[in-house]
């Protein structure tokens, strides 16, 4: 206030003084319109001031000035040398943030809101092949063309990564990985996981050729040693056929579970190699449950009770025998686990655009903690009891995968003493109306 005061000082003081000139002149007016026009020319000149300080010099001190315009040129060069320690420092954090991403191994891409290359390290030119001379600018699916990656990019749902090989270098096997941050703009991260490629590569090999390796020695052993029952039981001697019947019934039976390992690791190994299924023939759901529940009846000798219910009439479109051997280890689960006098309900019904495929069991339930690691291979909930009921400790991994290869996924909802609830999820795409394949062969 006492700054604006002095300038109403000085303007009244003008003014006087300009009429008592133009009274003592005897031309009044003439005299309070040269006063003010000194008043004028005063903030005319501290203007232009304050235009060439802020134009040619702004780092230099600001103009010596009084009253208002003082103040104002030193809130002014205050301000900007707030705003230019707070650059100096915005700066310092991006370059060494810049600094981090360059230490990197891993190639790190920052993309706009429309896709388009903003800034990317020196590991994502070795790894993708991007040139700062040509690609800044360009949007990312001109440079990563392939089907798989452009689907991923524009899903917009990056919960999962994707492994894909290098665009540069078909040897070297990535999984990219994209972030949504600030104002809907995206952060690409590709790690070179070629070692680990290889591994699991070398481990399926070596699964699969073990697996294939014992199948014929298992063959060869059951078969002798049925025939060496038979002789027993034919030879009629029964201290004899006393004393090796149990060691051989014990044979049997561990072959037969060897068989069935080998089996399901032969089976896995091939769900995993080829993890897209080619066979899209409309499945009769309601057959493929009916099978499944019959088949457990024979296992379960009349200790549970089994129920079908169909609330949809669409199909799946997928591979039959790949489905039933998903449906058959989760409901021969619920026979093994549950319990005696147990309900298992195998259910088919809508499930938002999709449909879901579900088996229900109210036994003794699964504790929440091992729910995560169901289906990974061999992992027990209870490894004394699995291993009494003979399983193979495969099965739900076998369930993940034939899923994955029908573009399914597998929920599991259970609590200790509540039951459990194996939900398969299938998307839109993988069904059909149940008169499709009648079409089908009326048009053939």
């Amino acid at each position: 206030m006492r700054l604006w005061s002095r300038e109403l000082w000085q303007l009244a003081g003008l003014a006087f003084t300009g009429l008592v000139v133009g009274w003592l002149t005897g031309a009044g007016g003439w005299g309070l319109a040269l006063g003010l026009g000194v008043y004028l020319a005063l903030h005319l000149k501290r203007l232009h001031a304050l235009h060439h300080w802020l134009t040619r010099h702004p780092h230099d001190e600001p103009p010596a000035a009084k009253g208002v315009w003082g103040e104002l040129f030193d809130r002014l060069y205050k301000y900007q040398k707030g705003q230019r320690l707070t650059q100096q420092r915005l700066r310092a954090t991006l370059k060494r943030i810049q600094e981090s991403s360059e230490a990197m191994s891993d190639s790190v891409v920052m993309l706009d809101r429309r896709g388009d290359l903003e800034w990317w390290n020196s590991a994502a030119e070795r790894m993708l092949g991007l040139q700062a001379a040509h690609d800044r600018g360009q949007h990312i699916t001109n440079l990563l063309r392939d089907p798989r990656f452009i689907g991923y990019f524009n899903a917009r749902d990056y919960r999962e990564p994707l492994t894909l090989p290098s665009p540069i270098d078909e040897r070297r096997i990535l999984q990219f990985q994209i972030t949504l941050y600030g104002d809907d703009e995206r952060l690409l991260m590709a790690r070179d996981i070629t070692r680990l490629h290889r591994l699991e590569q070398m481990r399926r090999d070596f699964v699969a050729n073990v697996s294939h390796e014992l199948r014929t020695p298992l063959t060869v052993l059951s078969g002798y040693l049925e025939t060496y029952r038979d002789f027993l039981e034919q030879s009629g001697e029964e201290r004899l056929t006393s004393r090796f019947a149990r060691g051989l019934a014990q044979m049997q039976e561990q072959t037969t579970r060897m068989q069935n390992l080998v089996n399901d690791l032969l089976l896995l190994s091939r769900l995993e190699i080829d993890q897209r299924g080619e066979d899209t023939s409309p499945v009769a759901v309601d057959q493929l449950l009916e099978t499944v529940r019959r088949d457990a009846e024979s296992l379960s000798s009349g200790q549970q009770k089994f129920a079908v219910e169909l609330d949809s009439s669409q199909r799946l479109l997928g591979s039959e025998q790949e489905l039933r051997s998903a449906v058959s280890n989760l409901v021969f689960n619920a026979v093994r686990y549950a319990g005696e006098e147990c309900h298992i309900t195998l259910r088919w019904r809508p499930w938002g655009k999709g449909a879901c495929l579900e088996v229900e069991d109210d036994g003794e339930g699964i504790d929440p903690v091992h729910i995560p690691r169901l289906t990974e291979r061999f992992y027990r909930v209870d490894k004394g009891r699995s291993a009494a009921t003979g399983g193979t400790g495969l099965g739900l991994a076998i369930v993940k995968h034939v899923l994955l290869r029908h573009d399914a996924h597998l929920e599991i909802d259970s609590r200790p003493g509540e039951g459990a609830l194996f939900r398969c999820i299938f998307p839109a795409a993988r069904l059909a109306a149940a008169n499709d394949d009648h079409n089908e062969a009326q048009r053939a």
